[in-house]
């Protein structure tokens, strides 16, 4: 079967280090710290205290205050980034057959704000249901590419996809194979979350799966550095416009990179720790190269998961050398998680913005707040520790890895007229 070929035409991102496309990659090759006390909640008694947020941020000025009030604040941030990615990408909205137009948005835990505040509400009552009739579909996850779908009359496949960390990266993949099986000739994919509430950060804390490091949260996120404590839980969104190939050069767009493959695994071994060998990894990512037609040699960058845990950095730079082998040290590996936090099941869609824009920009963004090498770290791979660096990237390969097993790998190219 001969597959559409799918490219890149539209980017979006609302992040903790950057509101935009242009401020989000100023934020990551000057490796800005998101990360500083919460203010969206009062985190004093909390045994994590902060948090990466998105700042200088008003519904109003990009939704009417009244629709801003029938949404939660992760299907704000969905509306926000896609906006950005569907104005980016430039498409006649009188003439493109909107039939044609999927959106397919990844979101880990959907409108939890939304459902912590009615519970609240309502356990504070005296017992007399009295919920917002906005209750349920503020909170439900495809609240997001529904609002997407209807305010630009997009009428082709519409879902959300839930797996945990890695839902993003399940619904890029998505979008790129009904593209290029000839299903759609355009999707805005993604992912978006707004997870810092109580209820979140409690959880999480609870598991001690978020760092503590409360006396200096700025480097709290500090992926492969020895004294690394936990993820940092951050907030936001990223949006990409996917396209067929010849429907792009049809109408002249613009071509940010070429998607060329997904990968797809399950660890099968643990619902929060990854496989001690990162055989997950390894096959999401084999699945991905597999996918693409491609050898390990031709990756230039990793964008990894890399989300400052004790157990998950290490197992996935396994992964890695298993895999690639000898080229493991020739190419480049970053977490940009250690800017933007751990944005969970939007994850996957800030860090493929980010590895696009490496191929844009021919630089590999840092991993920031490296202090002390870990002896459990391969320290002769190029982690690209606290500074960018310039180098030739052609073909960038990102990680998204979820709470229960559940892995994800895209991959982008250069784009290239053959």
């Amino acid at each position: 079967m001969t597959f559409k070929r799918v490219v890149v035409t539209g980017m979006g991102a609302l992040t903790p280090i950057g509101n935009t496309v242009e401020e989000y990659w100023q934020g990551l090759v000057n490796g800005v710290s998101g990360c500083d006390f919460t203010t969206r909640f009062n985190a004093e008694k909390f045994r994590s205290k902060f948090s990466c947020e998105v700042k200088n941020f008003d519904v109003t000025q990009f939704i009417p205050r009244q629709d801003a009030r029938k949404m939660d604040l992760f299907t704000q941030f969905a509306m926000v980034a896609s906006d950005e990615a569907i104005n980016d990408a430039g498409f006649d909205m009188e003439t493109i057959d909107k039939n044609k137009v999927g959106v397919i948005w990844g979101s880990g835990i959907g409108g939890l704000k939304t459902f912590e505040d009615e519970c609240f509400n309502f356990a504070a009552g005296d017992g007399t249901p009295k919920f917002n009739p906005f209750f349920i579909p503020k909170m439900i996850a495809d609240a997001a590419s529904g609002n997407i779908s209807i305010k630009h009359g997009f009428r082709g496949v519409n879902y959300v996809t839930v797996s945990a960390c890695s839902s993003a990266n399940n619904a890029i993949i998505d979008a790129f194979n009904y593209i290029r099986l000839g299903r759609l000739k355009i999707c805005v994919t993604g992912g978006s979350e707004a997870p810092i509430t109580n209820a979140s950060v409690g959880g999480f804390t609870g598991m001690r799966a978020m760092s503590e490091r409360n006396d200096d949260p700025k480097t709290a996120s500090r992926p492969y550095d020895k004294n690394r404590d936990g993820f940092v839980i951050g907030e936001g969104a990223g949006a990409l416009v996917l396209e067929d190939y010849d429907h792009a050069i049809a109408r002249g767009a613009k071509i940010y990179a070429e998607m060329i493959g997904g990968g797809f695994s399950s660890d099968a071994y643990h619902i929060t720790a990854p496989h001690p060998e990162g055989l997950g990894a390894l096959l999401s990512m084999q699945d991905a190269l597999d996918d693409a037609k491609i050898d390990p040699s031709e990756v230039d960058y990793i964008n990894t998961h890399g989300t400052s845990t004790p157990l998950g950095d290490p197992q996935e730079l396994k992964a890695i050398v298993e895999l690639f082998g000898d080229h493991a040290y020739k190419l480049n590996i970053s977490s940009t998680k250690s800017m933007t936090g751990h944005l969970l099941g939007g994850a996957g869609a800030v860090e493929a913005v980010a590895a696009i824009l490496a191929i844009q920009h021919q630089t590999i963004p840092p991993t920031i707040n490296f202090e002390t090498p870990d002896p459990e770290v391969d320290q002769a791979l190029n982690l690209t520790l606290n500074v960018a660096q310039k180098r030739e990237v052609n073909v960038v390969l990102s990680n998204g890895f979820g709470f229960g097993g559940h892995n994800a790998t895209v991959i982008f190219k250069k784009h290239e007229i053959y």
